[in-house]
């Protein structure tokens, strides 16, 4: 099946709550996301609600016509959000209120009983749920457990160290790659659905793309920034663009990524 690319919004909403306006409308960003060329959207209603809003949500259910992806904090306010509104799908992730992102996966192993509750209830409202995790075999496994049907693999450790060398082949990136392949494999040998993201953008994305069995990437903040300079289809589709290159190149020429 072919990687499906899907834009995460919140930064937009992030401008809007910085004066207390009503624009920039994160549906409008939606929609300029799927005309570049994503396949669907994705929000993370927080907890502090200091981007996305319950409104903001309900426009985005009512007026898409491809899926929601919601990401939310394993709590059971948000898990009867969930419920109520009915998105397509549920990432479930750690959240601090003190960090500027999310810094980190979500530790499975150490919450597995308020996970597993957690996924048992949306997957019987009919909505496919996902786990944001770190690359790590003890997670995926956590992860199998409590019934998950995908996995999120957390590439923000990657995406920080390809930041500050000049090259990917650098071995403190090339650990990170490993981390993130060595993963992808596990996961796919236990039945899990990969999907990967946190800090992609289209200079750092090369060396994701060959991930065995990748799904899905989502991608938010360095697309935001890009459309402020070139708009926001264009941002999304030089990224689309880059996905659909690695697709059509021949075995072993997808563009700088290879599997260690």
């Amino acid at each position: 099946m072919p990687l499906k690319l899907g834009i995460n919004i919140d930064h937009v909403a992030t401008l809007r709550e910085a004066r207390g306006t009503d624009y920039p409308d994160p549906l409008e960003a939606a929609e300029m996301a799927l005309a570049g060329g994503a396949d669907f959207i994705t929000v993370h209603l927080r907890e502090d609600r200091r981007h996305i809003q319950e409104r903001d949500v309900l426009a985005l259910l009512d007026r898409l016509p491809v899926r929601l992806n919601l990401e939310m904090a394993v709590t059971e306010e948000m898990v009867d959000f969930a419920i109520r509104t009915k998105p397509a799908d549920v990432c479930l992730v750690p959240e601090k209120r003190e960090e500027l992102t999310t810094e980190g996966g979500l530790d499975v192993l150490q919450h597995e009983s308020e996970v597993r509750k957690a996924v048992e209830r949306l997957s019987s409202a009919g909505i496919t749920v996902s786990l944001f995790i770190d690359p790590v075999a003890e997670q995926l496994q956590a992860a199998r457990r409590v019934g998950a049907a995908v996995v999120e693999l957390h590439t923000g450790q990657y995406a920080l160290e390809a930041e500050h060398c000049s090259s990917v082949t650098q071995p403190r990136v090339q650990t990170e790659i490993q981390r993130l392949f060595t993963a992808a494999r596990q996961g796919s040998e236990l039945g899990l659905i990969i999907n990967a993201g946190h800090g992609l953008h289209r200079h750092n994305l090369a060396a994701i793309l060959p991930l065995p069995g990748l799904n899905e990437l989502n991608i938010g903040h360095a697309v935001v920034a890009r459309a402020l300079f070139i708009g926001f289809p264009a941002a999304v589709k030089e990224l689309k663009d880059q996905i659909d290159g690695f697709a059509k190149a021949p075995v072993g020429g997808g563009g700088g990524g290879s599997a260690p």
